[in-house]
């Protein structure tokens, strides 16, 4: 028995041109117009190599926190390697040591307060889950979250986020609000005796990392508990050591009625995401066992790469790492014509000029160290450099942000 042939183009205008026939004819076009020509082929660690030449770039972006650990992370690889020695994806109807032990994990790492998961396979599809437990504890139906926040392309998740990326597609379904992130006056004006849920990303990443202000998030909880509404925190960014500490949350004392997280816990090998609640929320559960379900949500080599994602991040001294890692970013890049908006490597470098953290994408493209925008905030680059950055890499990249910025 052979296996299947790795894909192969005699260069990268047929690779090209085959994606845009294919795959996505804008995204092509759109890369074209820009000189973003990179097409990854070997990667590793802080650093992907193109497929068709010889250039190679920091990742400083680790697709939103997806390589977290950096890529091809040897120990999610080997966990997964040995998993499917032996399992498949299992039935999702069925109980699975897996996804026992994995919800089991999860639910210590918030010291018991989330102690009920239910796993998918996309940030949107955890969020949706959220929504809707939300709504079945309460009985009521408004959901407010940001502005300028994103959580994901599906129904409910697509629903909470601005207007361009749903109104293509119709009007969007009633009891979605949308208010100022971190504007507690706001907030209080939005949510009422049938506010179900308030939704938040601790740090909103497309919005260009905003840091709250100080007591923001615990202002929201406490009036959340006052009017009944459940308080949901989508983690998918923020979780698992990126801002220092295994939750975001927890730098405000916070206890969240259901956190998401994803991205990262797949270790960048194998999706995987959850929704962690409270026992109140989970109890749906109880009444309706077979009233939420996930094909390949908690797949069981998905669990496999997240125990060994858990493993990693939670060995001594690797949130020590994260936080100096965070100190060496933060002394490294001062006096640099852009704000550092920071929670440990939870970074958004903010410029004067709307636009200007694309134009700062490119510059930093064709030298060598890849980051994204904050698509809704043109003016702020996204830096979000791997949890697992060597300080030989740590250096190169400030290097590289102060020969293009200085």
């Amino acid at each position: 028995m052979s296996s299947s042939p790795k894909p192969s183009f005699p260069d990268r205008q047929a690779l090209f041109d085959a994606f845009r026939t294919h795959v996505n004819r804008g995204k092509v076009e759109t890369f074209e117009r820009y000189g973003f020509d990179a097409v990854m082929g070997h990667r590793q660690g802080a650093t992907f190599h193109d497929a068709f030449d010889s250039r190679s770039w920091l990742n400083a972006h680790c697709n939103g926190g997806v390589f977290n650990l950096g890529q091809r992370h040897p120990a999610v690889l080997a966990a997964v390697r040995a998993a499917l020695e032996e399992v498949d994806i299992g039935n999702h109807h069925l109980p699975s040591p897996w996804r026992a032990e994995l919800a089991r994990r999860l639910a210590a790492t918030t010291g018991g307060h989330l102690s009920g998961v239910v796993f998918g396979v996309s940030g949107g599809e955890a969020v949706d889950l959220a929504i809707k437990v939300a709504r079945a504890a309460t009985g009521r139906h408004r959901i407010v979250s940001a502005s300028g926040g994103y959580h994901g392309h599906t129904g409910l998740a697509l629903a909470t986020g601005d207007a361009r990326y749903r109104e293509r597609f119709g009007p969007n379904p009633p009891g979605f609000l949308q208010v100022p992130f971190d504007d507690l006056a706001a907030l209080e004006r939005a949510v009422d005796q049938d506010t179900a849920a308030v939704l938040l990303e601790p740090i909103p990443a497309t919005l260009g990392m905003p840091i709250p202000t100080e007591g923001y998030l615990a202002s929201v909880q406490a009036l959340c508990r006052q009017r009944g509404a459940k308080l949901l925190l989508d983690e998918v960014q923020t979780g698992l050591g990126r801002t220092g500490r295994m939750w975001a949350y927890q730098h405000d004392g916070l206890e969240p009625d259901a956190v998401m997280v994803g991205k990262g816990l797949s270790g960048g090998i194998y999706p995987i995401t959850a929704t962690l609640m409270t026992r109140e929320l989970h109890a749906l559960f109880d009444e309706e066992p077979f009233i939420h379900i996930s094909t390949f949500g908690g797949a069981e080599p998905g669990c496999a790469a997240a125990l060994a994602v858990l493993d990693v991040v939670e060995a001594p001294g690797f949130l020590s790492h994260v936080n100096q890692l965070a100190a060496f970013f933060r002394e490294g890049l001062s006096g640099l014509p852009f704000e550092l908006r920071q929670r440990g490597l939870m970074m958004g470098l903010k410029f004067e000029a709307e636009g200007a953290g694309m134009m700062a994408a490119k510059l930093l493209f064709d030298a060598g160290l890849f980051t994204v925008y904050a698509n809704n905030d043109t003016s702020v680059l996204q830096f979000l450099p791997p949890l697992v950055t060597t300080g030989e890499e740590a250096a190169r990249m400030v290097e590289l942000l102060r020969r293009a910025f200085a």
